[in-house]
């Protein structure tokens, strides 16, 4: 399994999550079955989501650096 691949996955999910929750709420005035909380919600998991996607993909960086540094050596 490729981290890198799942991570980037990960992020464009998240992505897709927030930029949905944000459309949704430009549109509560015109839609009242918009819960505001649930869209906070929504948002808050979407930016954790990232946050922990961009984490994987900053320490599969850090262990190829170190798997070169022992070829090199």
């Amino acid at each position: 399994m490729d981290p890198l691949s799942t991570a980037r996955y990960g992020l464009m999910a998240a992505q897709s999550q927030l930029q949905t929750s944000a459309s949704r709420v430009a549109n509560m005035g015109s839609d009242p079955t918009v819960d505001p909380v649930q869209e906070t919600v929504n948002q808050v998991e979407a930016k954790q989501q990232f946050a922990a996607n961009a984490q994987v993909i900053k320490i599969a960086d850090e262990m190829w650096r170190s798997l070169l540094e022992v070829q090199v050596r």
